[in-house]
Parts: C-alpha cells; sequence; structure tokens
C-alpha cells in the first residue's frame, strides 16, 4: 500500500507523476501549507489521471479567513490565481497555474484523512489494485470521455444513485 501522506511515492511513479513530484517540491507548495495538514489526492497518486487532471490538495482549516489569508500571500502571485468559498461544504477552494498543472487547493473543517476526496482516493485504489490493468484503462477511457472519476467507478461498478456517496459505502 502506498503511503499516500508523503508524495515520495511520485518520484517513482509515470512522466505525469514525476512531473508533479518536481512541481510541488521546488515550489515549496506542502511546506506551504504544513500548518493544514496537506494531502495530494486525486487521480494522480493513484495513475489513473489523464493530459487535463489537475493537482487536489486537501487541507484542515478551522479558520477560513486566516486560510485565505495565507492562499493569497503563498499563491496570490501565480497564474489565474482565484478563491472562492463554497457554502454547501464550509470550504474554500482556491485554483492557479504552475508549469502545465492547475492546481486546486481545497480547506474543509475536517481532518484530511477523513475528508471525502482522501477516502474516495483510497477506496478507488483498493478497487484498482483488485479489479486489475483492464478495468484502470476502463476507468482512464470514461475519464478522456468526459467522466469525474467518481461516476466513472460507479457505472462500471454498476453503482446506481449518487457516486460520491454510494462509493464510501465501499469503504469497509
Amino acid at each position: 500500500m502506498i503511503n499516500f501522506l508523503d508524495i515520495s511515492y511520485l518520484k517513482s511513479g509515470n512522466e505525469r507523476q514525476k512531473k508533479a513530484y518536481h512541481v510541488l517540491t521546488d515550489n515549496n507548495i506542502l511546506e506551504k501549507l504544513a500548518f493544514y495538514h496537506p494531502i495530494l489526492v486525486g487521480t494522480i497518486p493513484i495513475n489513473i489521471n489523464i493530459e487535463s487532471s489537475d493537482l487536489d490538495i486537501i487541507c484542515e482549516v478551522y479558520d477560513n479567513d486566516e486560510f485565505i489569508d495565507q492562499l493569497m500571500a503563498n499563491f496570490g502571485p501565480e497564474k489565474d490565481f482565484s478563491v472562492t468559498e463554497s457554502m454547501k461544504f464550509d470550504a474554500i477552494k482556491a485554483t492557479f497555474k504552475i508549469e502545465d498543472f492547475e492546481i486546486e487547493i481545497f480547506g474543509q473543517n475536517i481532518s484530511t484523512t477523513q475528508q471525502n476526496a482522501y477516502r474516495h482516493m483510497l477506496i478507488e485504489y483498493k478497487l484498482l489494485l483488485e479489479k486489475g490493468e483492464a478495468f484502470k484503462q476502463e476507468i482512464i477511457s470514461l475519464k478522456k470521455q468526459g467522466y469525474k472519476t467518481e461516476p466513472a467507478f460507479a457505472k462500471l461498478l454498476g453503482i446506481e444513485g449518487d457516486a460520491y456517496e454510494e462509493l464510501l459505502k465501499l469503504e469497509s
């Protein structure tokens, strides 16, 4: 099992993973977010990314205003920087570009290891290990057709309903 809490696994991954590692480390992105217990999540860590896949970083945030200030201080000068607040998830999202990566930082008042994005990634990783390479390639194919990750998994697994909620039921 990969330790997703330490991005060094990216160094021995595919080309996109290696490039992601360098962007994250050369720009000290996780170090700048260290206070918020950042975790890289999404498709790049589990090697089902496509060309347009971004770097998703989740953070544990208990003071939204302070977090926004930190995001602006650390990443405000980056290309296409923006910050939005989601009332639905009581969360902050910042996006910007570095090199050929869009980076999305998501902050929520929940421990990062309990956030849905991390939980989904672990479930998806286990499914990829169980189901094998053909399944993985089908997921990637669906993603290239425009499917988001969780709906792609739900489709291949024959899961009905809200893919995001239903996938969490596979956690145990």
